[in-house]
């Protein structure tokens, strides 16, 4: 089972995995914006649009747009946008011919996008393709007649998902490697959900090892029967098996929207490789930042080495999230997958392989109204990574995201939701309100979004403006002969700088930046004079990990 690490570990856990470093690359990848009132800048922008026609005609088409929004006028750029469109119209009739009927959305709701104000025409519309997604899914996924009896009914619906690795040798001596988890069917013709950490050896193309994937029924645990992966999302922790058997009994999938703290909930599993295992508990809160695109279930219920991968089920037997993860040693400290997220996840993991999220290069927390509590106002940005998306779109710190794609925004939570329905080169049409209170539309492109998007912004930016969103504090320089002493301007509320004891005013010296090996974390070096310590100089060095549930 993967082990969560609690917050008050990380720091020495990263410390411990930046024994061995790599050389700092702050900075590296500075962005200079296009000019787009010179007429040069303009050509040399129209060569580049030309150059990644073929490989990325999406990016293309955006960038296109962006120099139709800002100089129309000039010879050369209303050809290109045209040329752009044309392609993109050509790959999306393509997709649609050849019934690949997510890709064709993908296109669809680009071209759509893409009018500056008005919908790009195509035919049939992205309203009419995501029909076709869906009515693939359901001709796929038959969910047969499986009807709530009583709950050892419904625990045949789960399996026991086994991971043989063969042998393994240590120290001379030889034992069995293999990995247990839980899965349940959402199919009659054989499909599982599992978690992806499970079988993340029968997908990872690192691992050098033999491993073979099996299932075992919960009414037949001595047989075991071959399945295969057919598509699986590493940051949301979740995979689709399949495997040619008749489902004894298939699991709804319910809403838990309206799941509440102190509702009732049921896991069902296979701990230790106890199959047939069921245990109770009720929500104890549902909003556990565990993930890095969406916040999770905790919940009382035991959970065991094995559980994971298994249903959470509400008192109507409907699935309400997966289980995937407990603390180990803590009784009761375990979490679920909302079940919002699996639902749109469906698609891409049908649709086989690795699962691939997005993000526009932003950082940034839910806004709250002043004075009104709890009532959310959108998403504000707190930081726009320079040449990102956002950036080059025109979006800015302190601007707040009220809307996406004509839905609404009120906070972290619902951006995260609304990506969650879509994939990387996509372009979207984002809602913001300014500084002024005036509301704007952008066109937005949606990149990959990286296993470590703190790298990305540590990279493409300057150490003073990375470190806001890195550990909550924007750095000024205050000396022309020692580049690296700087002054505290900004410190973000709940930060790790916040909680170090950091003010503004503060004077910073950054001594020396390390990345680890696998660029998963930072080491940052400084020393510094708070004012909370009486301005007594003191050395720190802070571990940061470059994975955060803020970027989007």
């Amino acid at each position: 089972m993967k082990k969560i690490i609690l917050p008050v570990l990380i720091t020495i856990a990263l410390s411990l995995c930046i024994s061995s470093c790599a050389s700092s690359t702050a900075g590296t990848q500075l962005y200079s914006p296009v000019n787009y009132t010179q007429e040069d800048a303009v050509k040399d922008e129209v060569k580049t649009i030309h150059s990644i026609l073929e490989k990325e005609p999406v990016k293309a088409l955006w960038r296109s747009c962006l120099l139709m929004e800002n100089s129309r006028d000039m010879s050369g750029v209303k050809e290109c946008y045209d040329e752009c469109v044309a392609k993109v119209k050509s790959e999306y009739q393509k997709a649609w011919e050849e019934k690949k009927y997510l890709e064709a959305l993908r296109l669809a709701q680009s071209l759509e996008n893409s009018g500056m104000g008005q919908k790009i025409a195509v035919t049939p519309t992205a309203a009419q393709v995501k029909a076709e997604v869906e009515k693939e899914m359901a001709s796929k996924m038959p969910k047969g007649s499986s009807v709530q009896t009583k709950v050892s009914q419904m625990i045949n619906g789960t399996v026991t998902v086994f991971v043989d690795k063969g042998i393994k040798v240590e120290n001379g001596s030889a034992r069995v490697d293999s990995m247990l988890g839980s899965g349940f069917f959402i199919s009659k013709n054989g499909y599982i959900i599992t978690n992806h950490h499970v079988i993340a050896d029968c997908v990872d193309p690192s691992y050098k090892g033999y491993a073979k994937l099996y299932i075992k029924l919960a009414e037949d645990s001595d047989t075991r029967i071959p399945a295969k992966v057919v598509g699986y999302d590493k940051i949301m922790d979740l995979a689709l098996l399949k495997t040619e058997v008749d489902a004894p009994y298939v699991f709804s999938l319910g809403s838990s929207k309206d799941l509440d703290v102190g509702d009732s909930v049921y896991a069902i599993g296979s701990p230790l490789g106890l199959e047939r295992t069921l245990t109770s508990g009720i929500i104890s809160a549902t909003d556990r930042e565990l993930l890095s695109v969406g916040k999770v279930f905790q919940i009382d219920a035991a959970v065991n080495s094995g559980n994971s991968g298994g249903p959470m089920i509400d008192s109507s037997g409907k699935v309400q999230g997966v289980v995937f993860a407990g603390v180990v040693n803590y009784q009761g400290l375990n979490f679920a997958i909302p079940v919002e997220y699996l639902k749109s996840d469906l698609p891409f993991l049908l649709n086989g392989g690795r699962r691939e999220h997005c993000w526009m290069h932003c950082y940034g927390r839910t806004k709250r109204l002043a004075g009104s509590g709890a009532k959310n106002e959108g998403l504000e940005l707190l930081y726009v990574m320079p040449g990102g998306s956002a950036s080059r779109a025109g979006l800015k710190c302190g601007d707040v995201i009220v809307g996406i794609n004509g839905t609404k925004v009120t906070s972290l939570d619902d951006m995260h939701l609304a990506c969650q329905q879509m994939s990387g080169s996509t372009i979207c049409t984002v809602q913001a309100v300014n500084a002024e209170g005036k509301t704007n539309n952008y066109t937005v492109y949606l990149e990959d979004r990286p296993q470590y998007p703190g790298y990305e912004v540590y990279t493409h930016d300057l150490i003073s403006e990375a470190l806001y969103p890195l550990i909550g504090m924007e750095l000024v320089r205050v000396s022309t002969t020692n580049k690296n002493k700087y002054s505290v301007t900004k410190i973000l509320k709940a930060s790790l700088a916040d909680e170090s004891g950091f003010s503004e005013g503060d004077p910073v010296e950054i001594i020396k930046t390390e990345l680890s090996k696998q660029k998963d974390a930072l080491l940052i070096q400084l020393w510094a004079q708070r004012k909370n310590n009486g301005y007594l100089d003191f050395g720190l060095s802070l571990a940061v990990p470059l994975e955060d549930f803020y970027y989007f």
